[in-house]
């Protein structure tokens, strides 16, 4: 496990809102490096700023994560910046409900390629480096979706089952080289963008700061595959059990 996390590199997705904007400030007062990857650039360059604010240094990459070229030039661009990150969060996703006889292939297509295909193309990009390096931390950010069912998510369901498979056979395949490879489930309702438009107003009033489940990421920062790999975590408890 990595003591000091001052001057490690991280790739964080989704990073410029809600949960991945919290994580990256949570790794700036640790004094990371980090690439910032969103498609969204005013809130991407505001939390770029906020990071440098906090001790960290940010390198903001705007980019669309359904784009498979796309993602394969941010992930370059950061470790050409960086070098090996230590860890990488793909915490990005879209969730857009829809019945099978609404959605057509080109939105199913959308959702999938940003959660599964850029989960496969970014971990793709670090695995060498991570095994030069002796070792790292992959980490996707799941959710209930990612192992039942729920109605009108034809595309975000299937995508996020698929994260927790591939977290599934990496994790085998990275403990020789020290890489290790987890989900994580918020564990708690989270009030982000995506939240706004996807829970129910029940669901809305016990939502939570996603600041709250930050925690949890900076530990999972630190680890190599001899701390604990091919596991599904949940964030809140992570975090409260750290204090």
């Amino acid at each position: 496990m990595i003591e000091s996390l001052k001057g490690q590199a991280a790739i964080v997705t989704g990073a410029a809102q809600g949960l991945g904007r919290a994580i990256v400030r949570a790794y700036a007062a640790q004094g990371m490096k980090i690439a910032l990857l969103d498609i969204a650039s005013g809130p991407l360059e505001e939390t770029a700023q906020e990071v440098r604010a906090l001790g960290g240094e940010a390198l903001p990459l705007l980019v669309d994560l359904s784009d498979a070229a796309a993602t394969q030039a941010a992930a370059d661009a950061a470790l050409a910046a960086y070098g090996a990150p230590c860890v990488l969060v793909h915490n990005a996703a879209l969730l857009k409900q829809r019945s099978m006889r609404e959605i057509t292939f080109a939105q199913w297509r959308l959702e999938s390629d940003i959660i599964i295909q850029a989960a496969f193309l970014l971990s793709k990009a670090v695995w060498e480096p991570m095994i030069a390096a002796g070792g790292g931390s992959i980490v996707y950010v799941s959710s209930g979706s990612g192992i039942k069912g729920f109605e009108k998510e034809i595309a975000y369901c299937p995508a996020k089952h698929g994260q927790e498979g591939l977290m599934k056979s990496l994790a085998i395949e990275g403990e020789p080289f020290g890489i290790a490879v987890n989900t994580i489930t918020p564990g708690a309702p989270m009030h982000t963008p995506m939240s706004e438009e996807n829970y129910t107003e029940e669901y809305k009033r016990g939502w939570k700061d996603p600041a709250l489940l930050a925690p949890a990421f900076v530990h999972l920062a630190r680890l190599h595959a001899a701390d604990g790999t091919g596991e599904r975590l949940n964030a809140w408890e992570l975090s409260q059990s750290m204090g």
